[in-house]
């Protein structure tokens, strides 16, 4: 299993930066850190409920107006190496204003555990949340997030069976669908990938799970590392693929904090 990446010419460690190819780029993580603590202190929500023994294996649960009609999980990116859900509350609004409770876990990270461990991780917490929210379940997640999201509804899924049955959409925002190429990475150094692992944890390279609605969502201004992992996914999985018009790998999760806008509909309308 796994077999090795072709000798393309590609400078594998430059595809993969972001920050450093966008303007003001070193800006995003205190914008997202400011208008997240702003949203809590308004937000109706139980934060640090646990799904694990670890400190990071936790999750926010927060609250629509009136009873929720399902359950939504959005998980975060940060190439499966930093940042947490505080930095990404926010994003809940969208989701909420259409009905639903929305779930943002944490995860481990690595170097103290490897990818499919926090895939398993993000299957723990979808199940606890799905405990305390009935109804059908839909996920997003964002760049190392995507990866998560999709795992969930790979043919290899983690989740537990009753708990995939009730997932009924998908959308992967940038997300990373084959990992093979990060083995070509410095950050590799901290994901401890080898090939196996890279291939069965690479959702492009499997078959999607049952008749679950996925939807491969990317920026249009993004790296073209994270364009061709959105086509791969599209192509594999025969779904739509979306490049947001005018949106690069840093803003192209704000579509999640407006109800209207073609993300949020995409994820949480009828």
């Amino acid at each position: 299993m796994g077999s090795a990446v072709a000798d393309t010419g590609i400078d594998w460690e430059e595809a993969f930066v972001n920050a450093g190819r966008i303007d003001g780029g070193e800006t995003f993580p205190d914008l997202w850190t400011e208008r997240a603590k702003v949203f809590r202190k308004s937000a109706s929500a139980a934060f640090d409920i646990p799904y694990g023994d670890h400190d990071r294996q936790v999750f926010d649960l927060f609250h629509p107006t009136g009873a929720p009609r399902g359950l939504a999980v959005i998980v975060h990116g940060g190439y499966w190496l930093r940042f947490d859900k505080s930095f990404w509350s926010d994003l809940a609004e969208g989701a909420l204003a259409h009905g639903w409770a929305v779930a943002m876990p944490s995860y481990r990270l690595a170097p103290e555990v490897r990818i499919s461990e926090i895939s398993n991780d993000i299957a723990s917490a979808i199940a606890a949340a799905g405990e305390r929210i009935a109804g059908p379940i839909r996920l997003t997640g964002h760049s190392a997030g995507g990866h998560l999201v999709t795992r969930m509804v790979s043919e290899s899924t983690p989740l537990p069976k009753a708990v995939a049955d009730r997932v009924e959409r998908v959308v992967s925002i940038s997300g990373l669908h084959d990992l093979r190429p990060l083995r070509r990475n410095s950050m590799n150094e901290a994901l401890c990938l080898d090939a196996d692992e890279a291939a069965a944890e690479s959702p492009a390279l499997g078959d999607k799970r049952g008749k679950v609605d996925v939807t491969a969502w990317v920026g249009a201004r993004e790296r073209p590392e994270f364009l061709r992992q959105a086509a791969l996914l599209a192509e594999a999985w025969d779904i739509p693929l979306v490049a947001d018009p005018g949106r690069h790998h840093f803003d192209v999760i704000d579509g999640l904090k407006d109800p209207d806008h073609p993300l949020c509909r995409a994820f949480a309308a009828d």
